[in-house]
């Protein structure tokens, strides 16, 4: 059997202020494609369906759509909810869509054999289990371990998750002998190369877990969270698909992919690599302003949607008339057919003025995550090391509370 594995979409995802849905929907068309022509029976989605715990009427749309074009094909659909996603959402039509093979497990459930998922094929007969895991928010990993003692919350919340996947690694030996597994999961892996555009989860990423979290039980694993592909722990079949489109400039350059692996007998083989095809480049232009300028009245597209372009202008001496300049330049080219400006920075290399406090085009609290707030906050203040460690954690704690309510 062929297993599809993906994550992070983030659809309504908005790169300041323009919609990604026209390359996500470019994506999800590819992707339908690729089930076709790949055979594929499984595709498990592992987490950040949404970008946001209430997403509007359209970008529910684009979801529902996509699984609307999978009825009455043979590939079965399991999707996990991430940090991003609203439990109740993701959950709410699970008994319909259990109807059009489709599982949904938007978060952890009391009992642990609701996320273990049984794939069948068109015989009817066992092939292998899921361990469908959602991403696991501190409510639910608070009460594991209850009557062990650790040095920090951070050592709580490792144990949790490694308490909750032994448990299903357990229930899989108990309850289907003999029957390969595989696992998901939405998590922050120890070691991962991370992008601008991923939300910090569990104190500030601090609770990183080891490869070896997972039991051996599961031949595969396929996370989500980090959106560049990567192998976790030297293990190829412990992976990061990333998600299949860029979202910041920082993922510019990533080739984006999904992974196909395939169960032979009772093992998983190592997964194929799929490149995501580009349809819109980000793409950063610096220098000088003559520079600037004349790269961007050069400028021709390499794929079929606009460009987004981020400009980074940097000259000698501070001067108010480049200023002016450049503020003409982007409005001259604020709707040019082929490309977008989205992001714009100048710097000087003398003067008393410097890129942050004078002139930093683009630049808003929009940009940054609500940690990065809270930080400039913290370093206004001169608030200590000790004493700003222990708000951070108050503050992502409630936070997550924040989020989680919102997606009730």
């Amino acid at each position: 059997m062929k297993i599809l594995h993906t994550a992070d979409w983030h659809i309504g995802k908005v790169l300041h202020k323009q919609s990604l849905v026209e390359e996500m929907n470019l994506f999800l068309n590819w992707l339908l494609h690729l089930i076709q022509e790949k055979n594929v029976d499984v595709l498990v989605v592992s987490g950040d369906i949404f970008d946001i715990a209430n997403p509007s009427v359209n970008d529910r749309g684009v979801y529902y759509r996509f699984l609307s074009r999978l009825i009455g094909s043979k590939t079965q659909v399991i999707i996990t909810g991430g940090n991003h996603d609203s439990v109740g959402l993701i959950d709410a039509p699970q008994d319909i869509l259990k109807q059009l093979d489709v599982r949904v497990v938007g978060g952890a459930k009391s009992d642990l054999k609701d996320e273990l998922i049984e794939i069948r094929n068109e015989e009817n007969d066992l092939q292998f289990v899921i361990a469908a895991v959602p991403f696991l928010r501190d409510r639910d990993l608070r009460n594991l371990n209850s009557d062990l003692q650790f040095e920090s919350r951070t050592d709580a919340l490792k144990a949790g998750i490694s308490t909750h996947y032994q448990g299903l690694a357990d229930l899989c030996d108990e309850l289907y002998p003999a029957i390969p597994a595989m696992a998901m999961g939405h998590l922050y892996a120890k070691g991962v190369s991370i992008s601008e555009s991923e939300r910090e989860i569990h104190i500030g990423n601090t609770a990183a877990v080891e490869s070896d979290i997972f039991p051996e039980r599961f031949g595969y694993v396929a996370l989500g969270h980090i959106h560049r592909p990567q192998i976790i722990g030297g293990n190829p079949k412990i992976r990061y698909s990333g998600s299949p489109i860029a979202l910041s400039f920082s993922e510019k350059e990533d080739q984006k992919c999904v992974l196909l692996t395939e169960l032979v007998g009772d093992t998983f083989s190592e997964p194929e690599v799929i490149h995501v095809p580009k349809s819109r480049q980000l793409k950063k232009i610096q220098g000088s302003y003559e520079k600037v300028k004349e790269i961007l009245e050069n400028y021709k597209p390499e794929f079929e949607l606009q460009s987004f372009v981020e400009i980074e202008i940097e000259e000698e001496d501070f001067s108010a008339i480049l200023l002016a300049q450049v503020e003409q330049l982007i409005s001259d080219y604020s709707n040019h057919e082929n490309f977008r400006i989205l992001k714009s920075k100048v710097s000087f290399a003398n003067g008393a003025k410097d890129t942050a406090d004078l002139f930093q085009q683009g630049e808003s609290i929009e940009d940054l995550k609500p940690m990065e707030v809270f930080e400039k906050l913290l370093k206004s203040e001169a608030v200590s090391e000790d004493k700003s460690d222990m708000l951070k954690d108050a503050f992502l704690e409630i936070f997550e509370s924040v989020h989680d309510k919102e997606g009730t």
